[in-house]
């Protein structure tokens, strides 16, 4: 299973990731079945992530095992059983 990390700005939408520390065990061999994967554990994250045609979100970085995915219209970058995915939600200011 790939280990899961996000960024703490998630857990104010997704208050059951602060109570699962700063990452998660997750089975998936993409990184779209990670977002699905997140989502059956966490209701709404999916939808929070990925725009209503499975394509990343404009405010949404995923990194697996560093790389950023490359493909943000269908997540398909390929995730190992060993592999460390981090979900990263975009901050703006000024």
């Amino acid at each position: 299973m790939a280990r899961v990390r996000w960024t703490r700005h998630l857990d104010k939408f997704f208050p059951a990731l602060a109570e699962q520390g700063t990452s998660v065990q997750i089975a998936g061999e993409s990184a779209g079945a990670i977002v699905a994967a997140m989502d059956s554990r966490y209701p709404g994250f999916g939808a929070y992530i990925v725009d209503e045609h499975g394509a990343l979100r404009p405010h949404v970085n995923i990194f697996v095992d560093g790389a950023p995915v490359r493909d943000r219209e269908g997540l398909a970058d390929a995730v190992g059983a060993d592999s460390e995915v981090v979900i990263m939600q975009a901050l703006s200011g000024g």
